[in-house]
């Protein structure tokens, strides 16, 4: 029975860790980017989300296993590679993370004027409310786990409906994926998409929280993978249907893109023409859905690169989440609707990217850091290696226009 009881609870915190991560992917900045790109290239576009998902798989698959076999977090792990590395690491992800939090907390406020025509304020404020009460009860890490699960179960099946009432040209998508001399036009938005899939924080929340439930070392490593594949599995299904949905629009109605309301939100706008009044709601309870588990993620996640950098963060893990959450909603609040820091807090996460996976790279040859016995799979190394090429130099593309943000 014993045995029992701890299969059933190895499996609620490998599929809470898999929702987890996965829902701190499909964000506000999620459901945006790919119904933005999916009207700009129509049914190529399926072949950047094929490459963005095995990219995806790649990247996760690194990291999760590095931290999993050393049983350490990313800071530390960054520390042990370069000493002080760790403490850049946790710098740039939490203000990332505070920063993709405050658009976080926008959105859910969106979703409630949607649904029930809520002020925009008052929408922050309860979105703020809702995520610091997750964390007040008294099994928070559970209550997240539970909680990133069902709505993101929700989410799938509300945006399947749309996928089914839009008729996309699935056909024509599938015969796209071929068309691989497309690819050299897919580059940008292939990076842009993978960073808000396993850029910043992302990537580490669904890890930080298998060690948590005490997941650790190379016996647990089928475990962690396993759950690697059902959260890319949960997000890669979310950007697919949310594809068609969006790609059945603008088929049958093209003119729609570049409209105002395209201009004002691309997946509003489509979920309203694809699904009318029932799928603008559609849109409002994903949007806010999605909001609501990515502040529940961003928040868990920043604080876990912070708590092993000091023990009073460690000893009062819950009541700096909390801080993180109320800090994000009074910005917001203040500062209305910040655009500037949601291209900010993207480009960000796109730096961070391939800084954290070069550091896991070279952790993986480590002795000190994986053991005397672990080998990573050299197709991970050579893939992860592309994926930091590929991301560093889209990264420092982008450089110059970040700076001209500061003016």
């Amino acid at each position: 029975m014993g045995d029992n009881k701890k299969k059933s609870v190895n499996m609620t915190a490998l599929i809470g860790a898999a929702f987890l991560m996965a829902t701190s992917a499909i964000g506000p900045g999620f459901l945006t980017q790919t119904a933005t790109f999916t009207g700009t290239y129509g049914a190529t576009f399926a072949l950047a989300i094929i490459c963005t998902i095995l990219l995806d798989v790649t990247t996760q698959f690194n990291i999760w296993s590095i931290i999993g076999v050393s049983g350490l977090r990313g800071q530390d792990i960054a520390n042990k590679v370069l000493p002080g590395l760790g403490y850049f690491i946790a710098f740039l992800v939490s203000v990332g993370g505070l920063v993709f939090n405050i658009g976080n907390v926008g959105g859910a406020a969106t979703g409630f004027n949607i649904l029930f025509g809520l002020p925009l304020t008052a929408g922050t404020v309860i979105a703020g409310a809702i995520g610091i009460l997750i964390f007040l009860s008294k099994d928070a890490k559970a209550g997240m786990d539970k909680l990133t699960k069902y709505l993101g179960s929700i989410m799938i099946i509300t945006v399947l409906y749309v996928a089914f009432k839009c008729k996309p040209p699935v056909g024509e998508a599938v015969a796209s994926v071929a068309n691989v001399g497309e690819f050299p036009n897919l580059v940008f938005p292939i990076i842009t998409l993978l960073g808000g899939s396993c850029g910043g924080y992302i990537t580490f929340s669904g890890a930080h929280r298998l060690l948590d439930a005490g997941f650790k070392g190379e016996e647990d490593l089928g475990h962690v993978r396993r759950s690697v594949l059902m959260g890319v599995g949960v997000s890669g299904t979310m950007r697919i249907l949310l594809f068609l949905a969006v790609l059945g629009v603008v088929t049958m109605a093209p003119e729609i893109v570049g409209s105002d309301g395209w201009v004002t939100s691309p997946p509003a706008a489509a979920f309203q023409a694809g699904a009318g009044v029932i799928g603008y709601k559609i849109f409002g309870l994903v949007i806010l859905f999605a909001a609501i588990t990515s502040i529940i993620g961003a928040a868990y996640t920043s604080v876990s690169f912070l708590k092993t950098l000091h023990p009073f963060i460690m000893e009062n893990e819950k009541w700096f989440v909390i801080g993180f959450i109320a800090v994000s909603t009074v910005i917001m609040a203040f500062a209305g609707q910040p655009a500037v820091l949601l291209v900010l807090a993207g480009s960000v996460n796109g730096l961070i990217l391939p800084i954290t996976l070069l550091t896991i790279l070279c952790a993986s040859r480590r002795k000190d850091i994986v053991g005397d016995h672990y080998k990573h799979p050299a197709i991970l190394i050579v893939l992860g290696v592309l994926v930091v090429l590929l991301t560093g130099y889209s990264g420092i593309k982008a450089l110059p226009q970040i700076l001209t943000i500061f003016g």
